[in-house]
């Protein structure tokens, strides 16, 4: 029997980086991200065989080992081996041999939540398998905790919540560790001209989000007030960013984009560099209105707000930085399990 899920990447709007320790623990975040229309996916397959077969078939990459309780973690497939070891910690599944394979629609370190998206939807493999009982929060937590505790991955909250939940939302994250999800009930003709508006850019470039994540956390230990400062205005850009959609006022977009990068740039030193800034500004010229790094920065992907018929001018000048634009929707639809 083969036990499917699948879960969407998510876009971040506004706030991003206040979903992060020690920030939201101190002061409290708030963020408003979107489900699109690429996914991760994966599928667990009990085999008759004495092994546990694991694959990340967009990679290439693969490893068999024994059944065991436990899987040792080696740098290799270490997100899956995390979900299956928590899960046989908390449930104690019978030993049985199984195949797990999962993909995603976009490049590990895309700034597009990747590996939390991949972990909520290989946890909802297991959890179809298992035939839990979970709600969303309770999911989404879940996936965090094993993403971040166990695995001591850094990042923030709100990729979790986004890949279980779908749709577009506006996300509080409590000091007092609760996270409350409101979700934006738009028309379907403000969310179309949305997506006719917002164009998604893929760099091409690598990046190290952990290098940038340890910075941001460090500043805010440090009390630095010019980074603490403009993560209170990325909170309010949120909070904004959820008026100003309800309201129906999409040009305001693109200014509030652009107020929320030129903070997020204070966050941490290498969330921009000078190709990030090159295209930036390329797409401004051409008459994007505002855009942002998506993620923790330094690389991946980009979005820009193209008012009017500014689209195709601002795909013409974005053509010759040797990325991509890439075609998506909003997607409604949060984590998805089933089997045939």
């Amino acid at each position: 029997m083969i036990f499917h899920s699948k879960a969407p990447l998510r876009i971040g709007l506004a706030g991003g980086g206040t979903d992060l320790s020690p920030y939201c623990d101190i002061y409290g975040g708030a963020v408003l991200n979107a489900a699109i229309s690429l996914s991760a996916y994966a599928s667990l397959e009990l085999i008759p065989e004495n092994r546990i077969i694991l694959e990340a078939t967009d990679r290439n990459e693969k490893e068999e080992a024994d059944l065991a309780d436990q899987l040792p973690l080696t740098g290799s497939l270490d997100l899956l081996k995390g979900v299956y070891n928590r899960i046989m910690k908390d449930h104690q599944l019978p030993l049985q041999g199984f195949r797990l394979s999962c993909s995603v629609d976009a490049p590990a370190g895309s700034g597009l939540g990747t590996s939390s998206t991949l972990t909520v939807a290989v946890l909802g493999a297991f959890i179809e398998m298992l035939g839990l009982k979970l709600s969303n929060y309770e999911t989404a937590r879940y996936a965090y905790d094993i993403e971040r505790n166990d695995l001591k991955f850094p990042g923030g909250r709100q990729d979790q919540y986004a890949a279980v939940f779908g749709g577009m939302n506006f996300i509080e994250f409590n000091k007092d560790g609760n996270v409350q999800v409101y979700p934006l009930q738009l028309d379907a003709d403000v969310t179309k001209e949305m997506e006719s508006k917002l164009l998604l850019y893929f760099t091409s470039v690598p990046r190290n989000s952990e290098v940038i994540i340890n910075e941001q956390v460090r500043n805010v230990f440090a009390r630095d007030e010019s980074s603490v400062q403009a993560m209170h205005h990325l909170r309010e850009q949120a909070q904004k960013m959820r008026d100003t959609l309800e309201n129906g006022k999409l040009d305001d977009i693109g200014p509030l984009l652009d107020y929320g990068f030129s903070q997020k740039k204070k966050m941490a030193n290498d969330i921009s560099n000078e190709l990030i800034e090159t295209i930036y500004d390329a797409a401004k010229k051409a008459g994007a209105s505002g855009g942002k790094i998506s993620g923790a920065g330094g690389g991946g992907f980009m979005i820009f707000y193209c008012p009017g018929d500014t689209r195709e001018a601002v795909t013409a000048a974005l053509s010759s930085f040797g990325g991509k634009v890439v075609p998506w929707a909003f997607s409604e639809n949060g984590l998805k399990t089933w089997k045939p």
